[in-house]
C-alpha cells in the first residue's frame, strides 16, 4: 500500500482452490486449479498482504455469499447505519454509497431513514437481485472513472462504506483516489475489516483466502490514507468475523478532530511489534503446530474407521482444509445453501449434503469449517451431541466438543 519494494513472504501456505466454486462432478472438484495464498509483509509499512491475485471474474462471477443471510449481519448493519446518522449527521437526502454492497443488507436502513443510496458490486446475480429489491446496484468494481462517472451523474456523497470489502482489492491506491473522488467535502468514508492483530493472536487462519488480499493495521492504514488525501480519525475494535475494525475517514484537514483511539491503536500495535517481519514469522510457527496436531488426530481417527464430516460449504473451508492437512478425511459436508447442496467443493470434491444428514448419518467427528459460526452450529445440533457425536473447532485451537463440553462454551 506504499509502493516499495521492500517486501518479504513471512507465512508459506498451502495453496487453495477458489472458494466460492461449486461444481456437478467430483472429478472436476478434485481437478481444480489452485492458487497460492502465502502472507508477504512490507517491511516499510508493516502491510500485511498477498501478491498473488486471482482475476477478478473467477473470484466474483459464481459468488454466493449473501449479507442479509449470514447470522447477526443484518442487525449489525441496522446498527451501524443508525450510528452514523446519529452521530455524523449526514443531510437529509444525501446520498449513501457502499462498495461491495453485496445484496444491500447495509443500504437499505439508510433508505429507510429517507437517504438516497447506491451499492457497487462486482457479484452481477447478487447486484441484479439487490436492484430488483430495491437498492439500486451497479454490477462492477470499485475504479477511479467509475467514481468520476458517480459524481458527475449525482453529485458527491456524504457517506462512503465499504464493509468486509476493503481488504478484496488488489488496487487499493485507485480504491482511495475513487473514495475521495467521491467523497463531499464533510463526507465521511466507513470501513470495516478484519484486523491483522486478532488474526495473529486468535489464529484466525481460516480467514486468509484469495478474497482476502489485505490484512490490514491501523499504522499501515494510516500511511496509506494520508498519502492518497486522507486521513483516519477514529477506529474502534469490534467482535464481527472474530476480531474486526471499523474505522472513519475524512478528507485531509476536515474539519473533524482525530480521536483519540487512533494513537490507543497505534500505541498498541507498536507495543506488540506488528509491523515486524519476526511477528508474522511467529504467527506463521503457530499455524504449522496446530496443523501437526490436527494432522495428528486426523490418523487417529482414520486408524479407528471413524467417520468423519464437515459442517458448512463456507468460504473458509479450503483453506482450513488445506492449511490444517484435512485432505482426504471428510466424507461430505452439510449444509442448507440452495446454491451449493447436491454439489461438490472445490478442490477436494467432497459432496454437500443437506444438514438433516447430520443426524441421520450420525459422523463420530464433525468439523466445524463455517468457523465463524461454531457457537451457534454446536448450540443448533444438541440431538448430534446428545447421541454421541462430536463437533471439532479448529481456531484458535483444535478442539473436540462432546454433548458435556458443550455445556460449559
Amino acid at each position: 500500500m506504499c509502493d516499495s519494494p521492500n517486501v518479504e513472504r513471512v507465512v508459506k501456505l498451502e495453496p487453495i482452490p477458489l472458494s466460492e466454486n461449486y461444481c456437478d462432478d467430483p472429478a472436476l472438484g478434485r481437478s481444480a486449479a489452485r492458487y497460492p495464498v502465502d502472507l508477504y509483509m512490507c517491511a516499510d509499512c508493516g502491510h500485511v498482504h498477498q501478491l498473488d491475485v486471482v482475476d477478478s471474474k473467477s473470484l466474483w462471477e459464481n459468488y454466493t455469499y449473501y449479507s442479509g443471510d449470514a447470522n447477526g449481519m443484518p442487525e449489525h448493519f441496522n446498527q451501524v447505519a443508525e450510528k452514523i446518522i446519529r452521530t455524523q449527521h449526514p443531510p437529509p437526502g444525501s446520498l449513501v454509497i457502499d462498495i461491495g454492497s453485496n445484496d444491500g443488507s447495509l443500504l437499505r436502513p439508510f433508505k429507510g431513514a429517507g437517504y438516497r443510496v447506491l451499492g457497487i458490486d462486482p457479484a452481477k446475480v447478487i447486484a441484479r437481485q439487490a436492484t430488483e429489491a430495491g437498492i439500486e446496484t451497479y454490477p462492477e468494481l470499485m475504479s477511479l472513472a467509475l467514481a468520476q462517472e458517480i459524481r458527475a451523474e449525482r453529485g458527491p456523497a456524504h457517506v462512503v462504506c465499504m464493509f468486509n470489502a476493503f481488504a478484496h482489492a488488489d488496487n487499493m491506491g485507485e480504491i482511495a483516489d475513487s473514495i475521495r473522488t467521491l467523497l463531499a467535502p464533510e463526507g465521511i468514508f466507513v470501513f470495516e475489516a478484519q484486523y491483522l492483530l486478532d488474526i495473529i493472536d486468535r489464529v484466525l487462519i481460516a480467514s486468509i483466502f484469495h478474497e482476502h488480499m489485505s490484512h490490514h493495521s491501523v499504522k499501515a492504514l494510516t500511511l496509506f490514507f494520508d498519502r492518497h488525501g486522507l486521513e483516519l480519525i477514529d477506529v474502534e475494535r469490534v467482535p464481527i468475523q472474530h476480531g474486526s475494525i471499523v474505522g472513519t475517514v475524512q478528507l485531509k484537514g476536515g474539519t473533524r478532530n482525530v480521536q483519540n483511539s487512533v494513537g490507543n491503536m497505534l500505541a498498541l500495535e507498536s507495543e506488540r511489534g506488528l509491523d515486524k517481519l519476526q511477528t508474522l514469522r511467529d504467527f506463521g510457527s503457530r499455524l504449522a503446530r496446530l496443523r501437526d496436531r490436527t494432522v495428528a488426530l486426523v490418523r487417529e481417527w482414520k486408524a479407528s474407521n471413524a467417520k468423519i464430516a464437515g459442517y458448512g460449504a463456507a468460504r473458509s473451508g479450503p483453506t482450513l482444509i488445506a492449511q490444517l492437512g484435512l485432505g482426504g478425511a471428510i466424507e461430505y459436508i452439510v449444509d442448507d445453501h440452495p446454491q451449493k447442496t447436491g454439489k461438490y467443493s472445490s478442490g477436494d470434491g467432497i459432496p454437500i449434503v443437506p444438514t438433516s444428514e447430520l443426524c441421520r448419518r450420525m459422523p463420530d467427528y464433525t468439523i466445524i469449517l463455517a468457523w465463524v459460526h461454531a457457537r451457534k452450529i454446536i448450540e443448533s445440533n444438541q440431538e448430534y451431541l446428545n447421541r454421541g457425536g462430536h463437533f471439532v473447532v479448529l481456531c484458535p485451537e483444535t478442539r473436540i466438543v462432546c454433548r458435556e463440553s458443550a455445556q460449559r462454551l
